[in-house]
C-alpha cells in the first residue's frame, strides 16, 4: 500500500494524517510535509497516524527529526496513536516502546484531542 498525507486544520493546528506503510520508501514524504508545514508558517502539527500499520527504523527516524524540527522553532509536534488494533496504529506505538522513544512524544488517541490545549496526552 502507498502512503497518503492528507492536511486538515483543527483549530490552530495543522493535522497530517498519514495512512499507509511508513518505511524508507515512503518516510521522505512525511518528513517534507511537516517542512512545508513549518515553511508555511505552522508551529502546531498533529501527526495523526492512527492509519499507519507498519513503521520502520526509517519512520521512527522521521518522527524524531519531526519533533527536533519543531522544538527547534518553538513549535509543537503532537502524534495521534491509538492504542488498539493493527489499523488503528497500536504498531506504531509498540515500535516506538520498543526503541525506547514513546517518551519523547505527546501522544493523544485522536485528532481532536490532540489539536484541544486542554486535553492531556496518553500515558506512555
Amino acid at each position: 500500500m502507498t502512503l497518503r498525507v492528507a492536511e486538515t486544520r483543527e483549530g490552530r493546528w495543522t493535522v497530517l494524517q498519514v495512512r499507509g506503510e511508513l518505511d524508507l520508501v515512503s518516510s521522505p514524504v512525511v518528513r517534507q510535509r511537516v517542512h512545508d508545514a513549518v515553511a508555511a508558517g505552522d508551529r502546531q502539527v498533529v501527526l495523526d497516524l492512527s492509519g499507519v500499520f507498519f513503521c520502520d527504523s526509517s519512520g521512527v527516524g522521521v518522527l524524531v527529526a519531526a519533533r527536533r524540527l519543531m522544538r527547534s522553532c518553538q513549535g509543537r509536534l503532537r502524534l495521534v496513536l491509538p492504542a488498539r488494533g493493527a489499523e488503528e496504529g497500536s504498531h506504531v506505538n509498540r515500535v516506538l516502546a520498543a526503541l525506547g522513544v514513546r517518551r519523547l512524544f505527546e501522544v493523544y488517541a485522536d485528532a481532536a484531542s490532540a489539536a484541544d490545549d486542554e486535553a492531556s496526552p496518553l500515558s506512555a
